[in-house]
């Protein structure tokens, strides 16, 4: 019988290093790669075990599709991972449905027009600019890092925020790279793309 939840790392490229992650028996409920996220990763059993991992089928399907992702293997609109979506609210959890289904691999779009083509805010909200540092606010807090594309969501004027940490930036940067949204760097590291 499979514990309700586990707890495991996937070795990454990014800047920022491993991704930490935590699945339940109704799919990913949390991933994150910065170090001050692990206060919002549920309990559960930790499998640092690389075989413990292999064995447990949410945490190799994770790994695998992490895996070909970061090597420039995984091109789909989305990681075809199922998703619990207890860790979030009706309005985040709205937001962030929006963009898994609307902004493909490769595409980006902006805090305001998310905001904008997702509805359930206020037009006045809307106008004034709430709405659109709310979908900032979202993104940043999303308990579900990369498998949901919170990296995709850029300002109007250029990257805009992807959590906090001295590698976020350089986290965001590498990912959009990888899909080809901004031209690689002559210092990039990743595949090609």
């Amino acid at each position: 019988m499979e514990p309700p939840v586990i707890r495991f790392t996937v070795d990454t490229p990014l800047p920022s290093g491993r991704m930490r992650v935590a699945a339940t028996a109704h799919g990913v409920i949390w991933a994150a790669f910065h170090e001050n996220d692990t206060e919002q990763m549920p309990e559960g059993l930790d499998l640092a075990d690389p075989a413990a991992v292999d064995a447990d089928r949410r945490a190799r399907a994770v790994t695998q599709r992490l895996a070909a992702y970061f090597a420039g293997q995984w091109r789909k609109p989305s990681f075809e991972l199922p998703i619990d979506w207890s860790l979030t609210s009706n309005l985040q959890r709205k937001v962030l449905h929006y963009l898994d289904a609307t902004v493909p691999f490769g595409a980006t779009i902006t805090y305001g027009a998310l905001a904008e083509r997702c509805a359930g805010f206020d037009p006045e909200m809307a106008r004034s600019g709430q709405a659109a540092r709310l979908v900032g606010t979202i993104m940043a807090t999303t308990p579900i890092a990369i498998l949901i594309p919170a990296h995709r969501v850029v300002a109007a004027d250029g990257l805009g925020g992807f959590g906090s940490g001295p590698d976020a930036l350089p986290t965001k940067r590498w990912l959009l790279t990888l899909e080809g949204c901004i031209p690689p760097t002559l210092d990039w590291d990743g595949p090609e793309v």
